[in-house]
């Protein structure tokens, strides 16, 4: 098994890469921290990884995409799997106020991961084979006024990522947004309360995304409950809706 990890620092890319690393599995970890990569790498070593390479790159830079993915599965040989597993939270009332503030979320969030999935696409499509799975969020699923810029990216990449996969539909490959609930993570360090059946760990959420590279459809809840909560929230009547402070 060779993987390809596209922001491999974040607490549950490198959960879910310990997965792989249990499996025996071939590793290219990306990302922009060159020390916490190679802690990170040497981590997998010890847990069973039969090889762990890492490449530093800015993800949110587009330039020349297609060239440096086609470098990373040169280096690793081949690629069966590629994690997208970047972003970032934003502030939201910053985004409101400035509009340099949202366009870097949109960027970083949606613009950017777009064309990673689409450079990893026509790679797995070429071959035939292989798995995309991309991290999204229930923040995507309606718009509310806590996080909507952050959920419009998110809204927009898991979109993308159902189409790939109606394109993937009649070839070998296989793409799945996994779309999780709040995770206690560095991300959400500053929320006030971290606590309850709601949040998950990275472990948790790494168990369902690496099940989602082999089995399951496109959307992919973690855990799985919030895709009941979401309808719920989806189909409030909008009346109802704006009464609540969520």
């Amino acid at each position: 098994m060779k993987v390809i990890v596209l922001g491999a620092t974040s607490a549950i890319a490198e959960a879910t890469a310990r997965l792989y690393a249990g499996e025996g599995a071939e590793l290219l970890l990306v990302g922009r921290h060159a020390e916490h990569l190679a802690a990170i790498a040497a981590d997998l070593g010890l847990r069973g990884a039969a090889r762990v390479e890492t490449a530093i790159r800015d993800l949110a830079d587009t330039g020349d995409i297609t060239t440096a993915f086609a470098g990373f599965v040169a280096t690793l040989g081949g690629v069966d799997h590629v994690l997208v597993a970047y972003g970032m939270l934003g502030d939201q009332k910053a985004a409101e106020q400035d509009p340099a503030a949202a366009e870097t979320s949109l960027a970083v969030n949606f613009i950017s991961a777009a064309a990673w999935v689409f450079a990893t696409a026509s790679a797995l499509e070429q071959q035939g084979h292989g798995s995309l799975v991309v991290l999204g969020s229930v923040a995507g699923d309606r718009g509310r006024r806590a996080n909507f810029v952050y959920g419009a990216a998110k809204a927009g990449l898991a979109t993308l990522v159902e189409g790939i996969a109606h394109r993937f539909a009649r070839s070998g490959p296989r793409a799945v947004i996994v779309k999780p609930g709040p995770v206690i993570t560095p991300m959400t360090e500053g929320f006030a309360n971290r606590r309850g059946l709601l949040w998950a760990t990275p472990e948790t959420v790494a168990t369902i995304v690496r099940r989602a590279a082999d089995r399951g459809g496109a959307v992919v809840y973690a855990p799985w409950f919030w895709r009941w909560i979401m309808l719920v929230i989806r189909f409030l009547p909008t009346p109802i809706f704006n009464r609540l402070d969520i």
